[in-house]
């Protein structure tokens, strides 16, 4: 079957997206790794498939390069809302589920608000901090990110059996000026790999440095490997709501590849 595709990034975070109200597909795991493949394939951290939805806009689907279905995606998020407002799918602002609920989404020039869900447990661990910001995120606090080797330490915590059997996405953070801003490196379970970016992780990296104390406001700037993302939030009775993770959802490149 030939489909249509196009290719969006969110900071270097890229993705795959197809409309499948057209296609209605149902796609093995071998054939989305294939699609995500850089060599054989299209090329990308992972794919999603926009699915009709009787009351929401649409309905999100997000697969990692592996070719699994996995846990919300916050840069995938909001690129799948560039990509709906570019087909008329829906307007500036959306309402879409995704695999942890509803989202809701604002286009805003070549960005993107997403409303991300609450997060009420905040666990520390004594080496880091573990999370949930749709899906699972351990946050490690570092002097010198730069100094991190990100794919071997970051696997090595991913596959830590206190995160087992799912796993875990690992983000490695460091103070930077100017303040209140933080860099950010992150390994995703699932890509096996450094990510250029990560939107589940910004967010789970901006809450760790509020609860710990080295960030003082509730709107942090994150300087990743693949850009910039914006995350604020509210701090209540310790439970971080109104989380905002913002920044750019980029398309790259249209095509038809055969499946």
């Amino acid at each position: 079957m030939l489909i249509k595709f196009e290719k969006y990034h969110g900071a270097g975070n890229d993705f795959i997206i197809i409309d499948n109200r057209i296609y209605n597909l149902s796609l093995t795991t071998e054939q989305i790794s294939f699609l995500c493949h850089r060599r054989f394939g299209i090329g990308a951290d992972g794919m999603m498939t926009i699915n009709l939805h009787p009351i929401f806009d649409y309905e999100m689907k997000y697969y990692n390069s592996d070719g699994k279905e996995s846990t919300m995606c916050g840069n995938g998020g909001r690129c799948i809302a560039a990509y709906a407002y570019s087909k008329k799918i829906a307007d500036k602002k959306q309402n879409f589920l995704a695999k942890d609920g509803l989202h809701h989404a604002e286009i805003i020039d070549s960005e993107v608000r997403l409303g991300m869900i609450n997060v009420d447990k905040i666990n520390f661990l004594g080496d880091g901090y573990f999370l949930n910001t749709g899906s699972p995120h351990f946050v490690i606090i570092t002097k010198d990110i730069d100094k991190i080797d990100v794919f071997n330490e970051g696997r090595k915590f991913a596959d830590d059996k206190r995160f087992a059997p799912e796993r875990t996405n690992v983000n490695f953070i460091s103070i930077t000026p100017p303040k209140n801003t933080i860099k950010i490196a992150t390994y995703e379970r699932g890509v096996e790999a450094e990510t250029l970016a990560c939107g589940t992780g910004a967010v789970a990296a901006a809450i760790t440095a509020y609860e710990a104390g080295i960030v003082e406001s509730e709107e942090i700037t994150l300087i990743a490997k693949g850009g910039t993302l914006k995350v604020k939030f509210r701090r209540n009775e310790g439970i971080y709501s109104n989380i905002i993770l913002q920044g750019p959802a980029i398309k790259v490149f249209h095509g038809e590849i055969e499946v």
